[in-house]
């Protein structure tokens, strides 16, 4: 196989076009940190430390669950499980996802590179988490929370003063988010997971359950965003950002059914990009003008 087509297929593995669901978060924090646009250098250093934690996540999801993925019917066409990619790959991959994490952690300042193990612990740690707790779905959510609270410490060297509390307020909405969509994704191995024993929201409590808690997620990361806006008084693009989400979320919950996820991959691809970036959007509007 050549260079190429070894490049492309651990681009397969790790979904790299899923980073559109969390970059956008990351430059919320930066936006908002910052009120305004940071320097290039903060911004371009922000979005390295971004691209390779989550290459370094998912290429250790996909080596923590091979085994796993090679016994769903739905995961078996992953590189890893062809053969497309070996192992050995997806380490060398990780270990450069982490040089170049930590390379853009010292980067950005003193306190992100304080954090970097503890952000290293959740982003190794949290494929193992659904084989130990219900509490997987936020246990993923936290993490990618992690993109805009270490874009925040980034940008203003601090995470425990007064001011610093829209990070938390926006990290706790991210983590529902993610957290959210995730128990509508694990609807789709129902029967795998409880055969395996793994511990996902749908497994445990069913399908009609589980899309009742990701809706009541979804409800208070509205919330929450509300309340983003109000600590910061953002000026009007950010509540039609914000209204424009929230009808999206509401959209994303009346496609799907219990009896009927047909559209699954709709609400959690499509809809999830398009909230992502239209909060985005609106924020660089309202912290500009």
């Amino acid at each position: 196989m050549g260079l190429w087509q070894r490049a492309r297929s651990f681009l397969e593995l790790i979904k790299f076009e899923h980073t559109i669901f969390a970059l956008p978060f990351a430059y919320l924090g930066m936006l908002l940190a910052e009120d305004g646009w940071p320097t290039w250098t903060q911004f371009l250093w922000i979005t390295v430390a971004m691209a390779a934690a989550r290459t370094l996540a998912m290429s250790a999801n996909r080596l923590i669950d091979r085994e796993l993925d090679a016994r769903n019917p739905r995961t078996t066409g992953r590189p890893l499980i062809t053969g497309a990619i070996t192992p050995a790959t997806a380490w060398a991959g990780s270990a450069v996802a982490v040089a170049v994490l930590a390379v853009a952690a010292y980067a950005l300042g003193p306190l992100p590179l304080r954090l970097l193990p503890g952000a290293l612990l959740f982003l190794l740690g949290y494929p193992f988490a659904k084989r130990f707790t219900v509490f997987s779905h936020l246990i993923l959510g936290a993490t990618d929370g992690l993109a805009p609270l270490g874009a925040w410490a980034a940008i203003r060297g601090s995470l425990t003063a007064p001011g610093d509390l829209p990070a938390w307020v926006l990290w706790l909405a991210v983590t529902l988010w993610i957290g959210g969509f995730d128990v509508i994704y694990a609807c789709q191995d129902v029967d795998f997971d409880r055969a395996e024993g793994l511990h996902a929201v749908p497994a445990r409590y069913g399908i009609a359950a589980a899309l009742r808690l990701s809706a009541l997620a979804h409800a208070l990361t509205t919330a929450l965003l509300v309340a983003l806006g109000l600590i910061l008084s953002l000026p009007w693009p950010y509540w039609v950002g914000l209204a424009a989400t929230g009808s999206l979320l509401a959209y994303e919950h009346a496609i799907l059914h219990p009896r009927d996820l047909s559209r699954l991959n709709l609400a959690f691809f499509k809809v999830n990009g398009i909230i992502s970036l239209t909060l985005f959007i609106a924020t660089v509007a309202a912290v500009m003008i």
